[in-house]
């Protein structure tokens, strides 16, 4: 992946494909590429989205402190992107990585360990 200039903007034959929510925003599934497991979700606006394109490093809008931020540039707990497909609605990107450490901020291979109970169904 090559860098482009600062000021470039993301394609614009992928931002015309891209739904995003009233904030500019299109969730991101993180999945590790070699065994499928599903770490995170993070929002990309097209500014992230071109970056992770061009840097190949995940990178993501933070709502909260409303700013774009790299995965791993504090915990060094870095994600390569293998892979990146938007999905048949234009709502949302899967991007395929080689996580390196952790993907969860409480130190978690996966944000998904909190498995819930199953609720039993009365269909057949």
């Amino acid at each position: 992946m090559t860098e482009s200039p600062p000021d470039a903007a993301l394609d614009p034959t992928i931002a015309a494909r891209l739904k995003r929510d009233p904030d500019g925003l299109v969730a991101a599934v993180i999945q590790q590429h070699d065994t499928g497991q599903v770490l995170m979700v993070g929002w990309m606006d097209d500014e992230a989205l071109r970056r992770t394109l061009v840097t190949g490093r995940s990178t993501f809008w933070s709502r909260s402190r409303q700013r774009h931020w790299v995965k791993g540039e504090t915990s060094g707990h870095t994600q390569h992107v293998k892979s990146v497909a938007l999905d048949c609605d234009g709502d949302a990107l899967l991007v395929q990585v080689d996580q390196v450490g952790p993907a969860c901020h409480t130190g978690e291979r996966t944000c998904f360990h909190h498995e819930l109970p199953a609720v039993e169904g009365t269909a057949p």
